[in-house]
């Protein structure tokens, strides 16, 4: 049996920027500071042979700046689109986990019961965990990949992966959430569901850089709205007026790492969704684009230490532009009109692992040009410090 906790504080601020206007889902564009926490307790208990279960309850509470709205990427992955900054203690994983040995080195492991699908997917050494790396949402994930998740970034559901010498294959089949970003799962499997496939294939360049890359396609179905016929209502459009059953969403990603020895990372990472029907799940982004560099302490003689710095654009379909030009509101985005513009962030952010302690200080910093993928808004600048520990 394995015990593990850890605790993330997260503290952000920006100063008022310009805006010509402002939505109901806006970022505030005056003087604003939020603060998050996170603890989360780890338990694996191991059964019969290759079999484990694992419950993980989690504390959540603070808020993001604005309540988590009006960017694409947002700023701090710790947070959720919840206006409540009560904390409150939920389950976030309860599951089964059996690995199957087989010969020739190959391996098969099923997984059955609550999880995240970022748990298992898109995984990426330098750009994955915002309690540890970068904290910006289409950073830590696939902006694109609207994946099944309820609220607070959760499914229930089965999970597969096979594993064979340089070659990895994984699969799931999970529940989405009733309403857009809503609290509960929708367990009406056959009018509702999400399915994801994943190709991993480790690469070798020479003996000093290695890499991987990985292939991610995934579909939605739920009764989604659809931007096009909101367009086409009269007066301001309303995305979950249009919402029917069976209505998909899909796309792909496209996610490589590279290393040079333990001191230097480079990521890079290309998503796209369809975009016609209503974002779901994680975040209002039809397409991202991402490269970053990522640095090891030894290099400055601070080996517990790192550093990493990224950029990410983020687009919108001509559909969904159009609803927001119109004055749509999705959950997180709504200037009330729209002046069209990729959403640019630049995200730079320094790990420093407190002497004789368990824990870890991370000064953050975020700039971000047209924010909600408006020209008329900003550019905005996010000052943050990430407190961490684990044990």
């Amino acid at each position: 049996m394995s015990l593990h906790f850890q605790q993330t504080a997260v503290y952000q601020y920006h100063a008022a920027f310009d805006a010509l206007y402002s939505g109901e889902n806006s970022l505030q564009n005056r003087e604003e500071g939020a603060i998050s926490l996170t603890s989360t307790l780890f338990l694996d208990v191991p059964l019969w042979k290759g079999a484990s279960f694992t419950f993980n309850p989690e504390l959540s509470g603070g808020k993001g700046l604005s309540q988590a709205k009006g960017l694409g990427g947002f700023t701090n992955g710790e947070t959720f689109r919840i206006g409540n900054p009560e904390p409150v203690v939920y389950v976030a994983r309860l599951l089964l986990e059996q690995n199957f040995e087989l010969a020739h080195l190959r391996n098969l492991k099923l997984v059955i019961g609550k999880y995240g699908l970022s748990d298992y997917f898109d995984f990426n050494a330098y750009s994955h965990d915002p309690r540890a790396h970068f904290m910006n949402w289409s950073l830590m994930n696939q902006g694109s990949w609207d994946y099944a998740a309820n609220t607070r970034g959760y499914t229930s559901g089965i999970y597969a992966a096979y594993t064979i010498p340089n070659w990895e294959a994984r699969a799931s089949f999970s529940a989405v959430p009733t309403s857009a970003n809503g609290p509960d799962l929708d367990y009406q499997f056959d009018k509702a569901n999400g399915i994801n496939v994943e190709l991993t294939k480790p690469f070798q360049m020479t003996s000093s850089w290695t890499g991987i890359f990985r292939v991610l396609g995934y579909r939605n179905q739920a009764a989604m709205g659809n931007y096009d016929l909101a367009n086409m209502r009269f007066g301001m459009p309303d995305i979950t007026s249009t919402r029917s059953p069976f209505r998909t969403k899909y796309g792909f990603g496209l996610n490589a790492e590279l290393s040079y020895l333990d001191v230097l990372g480079v990521f890079a990472r290309y998503g796209w969704s369809d975009g016609k029907n209503e974002t779901w799940a994680f975040t209002e982004i039809d397409e991202s684009i991402s490269l970053g560099f990522h640095f090891w302490g030894k290099s400055w003689n601070r080996k517990q230490d790192f550093a990493g710095i990224a950029w990410v654009a983020n687009g919108l379909s001509t559909s969904h532009q159009k609803y927001q030009e119109l004055g749509g509101n999705g959950f997180m985005i709504g200037d009330g009109k729209l002046n069209y513009g990729l959403e640019n962030i630049l995200e730079a952010f320094y790990s420093f692992q407190v002497p004789h302690s368990p824990f870890t200080l991370s000064p953050d910093f975020q700039w971000v040009i047209n924010p909600g993928y408006n020209i008329d808004r900003g550019p905005l600048t996010v000052w943050g410090l990430r407190i961490h520990t684990e044990l």
